[in-house]
This record gives structure tokens, C-alpha cells and sequence, in this order.
């Protein structure tokens, strides 16, 4: 992690302990993520209250706004806010609910919004500090409409109000400043959070896991992710008589669509015990996708290869999930971190077509001693992204100790 900000006239703060301090975070969507992992820090160090707001995100769900306050020597306390979800349109009741936050050391926003929010509250003198967590960046969020330039104006302004600005990838970074027009006086210290994952916790496949034959995809179900293009790779590997099957963890808007793909596979259709392919679904539970990943054996991440895909910004944790499971990693060159995997081994590096994911993942299973080098590549690499970490890192940046 990193500071690329520059010099800046914000003064430094004394440090003190994430024991006993205040926190709010507020975020979008119920994906995990950076928002969750820092809740989880914090409660690990003793915070004596924690706030998090999760707000709908997509259209497909789920339509409500989750409030839960985390105090010590108490259970939460958990409140749901229907709302109506229509984005962008809808995005701004983000900025009323909940009406009352309360008094807080430190507004975490991983949205522009959820920012906006804070900085509000440090006007009233009911928060000290505010940081801007940015856990995406899309040049064009909404395409070329006001929307967007809206959008911008508040990202921007994010940007240049925050106490601190965090940001997942050093690409994402400089994208952010170079379209925003900010340089290291106007804008907040700036410094790289990748994401993480859990080390102590998660479970890792066994040195044998290339015996169970099941390649996963997790994350969201949308175009970008090459969804469809894993499902015809795996058709393919069963008309070539390999005994592989599928697993997609996730949701969206395209599963129907894929699994009507699927079922227009005879290779993968259910044969008696035999389900060559298996959609779970959205899962909340992250502690059953960690299952799921550690019972596989290889893992699968088909961007599409789009010159506009916010991916290459990007620094995708189902990639740290991947790894940190020990899973070998078949994956398009789309994420800016893909020719670092690439050499060490973590990943081999495929075309975003299914004759290229199948060959990649052919070649990864080829022998026992292929697929063992790259299970611990995986590990190795994934032992430089411990989230416990990479979080006491950055919230010594805003001045807390864990």
C-alpha cells in the first residue's frame, strides 16, 4: 500500500487507538468487499460503536436500506428501510436514510454519496474526519448524460473535501486525478487499499484438490464478466470426454439467461447424481463461498476483453478469494494486476474465447505437479493481501491504531 499523494496542507493527527472510537460506514450494494472487511477490523479492535448503512444498489435487488449499529456489550441493533430502486434515479435518498446517524471519530463513504453524507457531518461538527473510499472507477458511469456529469461533479468534490482518500488500485487512482483535474495540493492524501482476504480464516483446497474436477466462477452475473463464455468452454471440455464440472456462485441480471445457455448443453445436462454444472445463486454467507471455493480446483475470471470495461481499473477480490483458497486461476488479461499473476504463476493468461478458457484450463490440470506449483504460487501470492494488514495500514494513515 502506498501514499501517491504528495505533500499536502492537511495537518497530521495524533494517533490514537480504534479501541473505544466511534465509526459510521456507509455502501452500496451486499456484495463483500472492502466496506464489510473494515467493519470486520474494527469490531475485531474494539470499537465502541459501529455504524454501517448498506443501500440498494441494481434493480434485481434487494430494495432496502440495512442500518445496523454495532455496540460493545450489546447485541446489534438492526434496522431495514424498504426503498424503490430505479438507478441511477433512486441513488439520491441515500443522502436521508437513515435520518440520524449519531456522533462519530470517523465517517468511512465507499460511495460519492454515502461521502457526501460524511462531509456534511464534519460541517456540523458531529464527525471528525471523513475518508473517501473508492472501490471502483468507470470513466463513463452512466454514458455520455448529465447523469454522469453529476456524478463526476460529486466524485470530484469527494475528492478534494475528504480527510483521506483510499482507492484499490494505483490505476484507478491516477485515472480518478487525471479526469477530475486534481493535483497533489487540491485533492485529499491518497493512498492504495487492494483488497484482501481473510488468511487466518479461510479455508484452503487440499493438496489433492485437483481431483475433484470442478472449476468455479464467482461474482457478479453481468456481460462484462465472460459468464457465458465459461459455460460454453465447459460444454466443450465435456464433448472432449473431460470429466470436469462447473460451479457459478453469484447472482445478477443474466442468470436466467445463463442457465437457459446452459441447458441448451446436452454435455451439461443432469444425469442421475451427475450435474455437470451447478448454479448457487446469490450467497450472503461468506463463509459458505470460502467453502465452495476451497472444494473446487481450479477458478475461472473471463472479462470480456472491452477497451471500456472498468475492470482494467480495477483490482477484483474475487481474485484475492481465488488465491487465497489456493485455487489456480484461469483468466482473460483484462485487471491491471493480470501480467503480475501471469508471471508468478498465479494465473494463466487466456483469449476471452471458450477454445482459449478450455485449453487454459486443460493445460492447468494437465498433471498433478502443474496444477500443485500453481496452488502454491496462489498462496504465495495471496500472503501479501491480508486484510487484518492491509486495514491496520490504512487507518493509520487517518490517524487510528489497531
Amino acid at each position: 500500500m502506498a501514499d501517491i499523494s504528495g505533500p499536502h496542507v492537511r495537518p497530521n493527527r495524533p494517533t490514537r487507538s480504534i479501541e473505544g472510537a466511534r465509526f459510521v460506514l456507509g455502501w452500496s450494494g451486499f456484495a463483500e468487499g472492502p466496506a464489510q472487511a473494515a467493519r470486520d477490523h474494527l469490531l475485531a479492535h474494539g470499537a465502541a460503536r459501529v455504524t454501517t448503512v448498506a443501500h440498494p444498489l441494481v434493480a434485481e435487488g434487494p430494495h432496502r436500506h440495512e442500518v445496523v449499529v454495532h455496540q460493545v456489550g450489546r447485541d446489534p441493533q438492526r434496522r431495514s428501510i424498504p426503498a424503490p430502486v430505479r438507478p441511477p434515479y433512486t441513488y439520491p435518498i441515500d443522502l436521508l436514510v437513515p435520518p440520524w446517524y449519531g456522533t462519530a471519530d470517523l465517517w468511512l463513504g465507499f460511495t460519492g454519496l454515502c461521502t457526501v453524507r460524511g462531509l456534511a457531518a464534519r460541517a456540523l461538527g458531529r464527525v471528525e474526519q471523513v475518508v473517501s473510499w473508492n472501490v471502483d472507477f468507470v470513466p463513463e458511469r452512466f454514458g455520455a448524460s448529465p447523469v454522469t456529469r453529476v456524478y463526476d461533479a460529486v466524485d470530484r468534490w469527494c475528492c478534494r473535501r475528504a480527510d483521506a482518500r483510499f482507492e484499490l488500485s494505483r490505476v484507478a487512482a491516477e485515472e480518478r486525478t487525471r479526469r477530475h483535474g486534481l493535483d497533489v495540493v487540491s485533492m485529499a492524501p491518497t493512498h492504495i487499499v487492494p483488497m484482501g482476504a481473510w488468511l487466518s480464516r479461510i479455508p484452503t483446497t487440499g493438496t489433492d484438490g485437483d481431483a475433484a474436477r470442478t472449476i468455479v466462477y464467482m461474482g457478479h452475473l453481468v456481460e462484462r464478466q465472460g459468464v457465458a463464455t465459461f459455460i460454453e468452454a465447459l460444454a466443450l471440455l465435456r464433448r472432449r470426454g473431460g470429466n470436469l464440472r462447473g460451479a457459478i456462485i453469484g447472482g445478477g441480471p443474466l442468470l436466467d439467461e445463463l442457465r437457459a445457455r446452459a441447458a441448451s448443453h446436452a454435455e451439461l445436462a443432469p444425469k442421475g447424481d451427475d450435474h455437470p454444472l451447478t448454479f448457487h445463486g446469490f450467497v450472503a454467507d461468506h463463509r459458505e463461498v470460502e467453502r465452495l471455493l476451497a472444494g473446487s480446483s481450479v477458478a475461472v475470471a473471463p472479462y470480456v476483453e472491452d477497451v471500456d470495461s472498468f475492470t482494467r481499473f480495477a483490482d477484483p477480490g474475487k481474485l484475492k478469494a481465488y488465491a487465497a483458497a489456493g485455487l489456480p486461476i484461469v483468466m482473460t488479461s483484462v485487471p491491471p494486476n493480470s501480467a503480475e499473476m501471469g508471471e508468478r504463476g498465479v494465473a494463466e493468461l487466456v483469449p476471452g474465447n471458450p477454445e482459449g478458457l478450455a485449453t487454459g484450463i486443460e493445460w492447468v490440470l494437465a498433471s498433478h505437479d502443474e496444477w500443485s506449483r500453481r496452488r502454491r504460487a496462489a498462496l504465495d501470492w495471496a500472503a501479501g493481501f491480508d486484510w487484518d494488514r492491509l486495514l491496520s495500514e490504512a487507518f493509520s494513515h487517518v490517524g487510528f491504531r489497531s
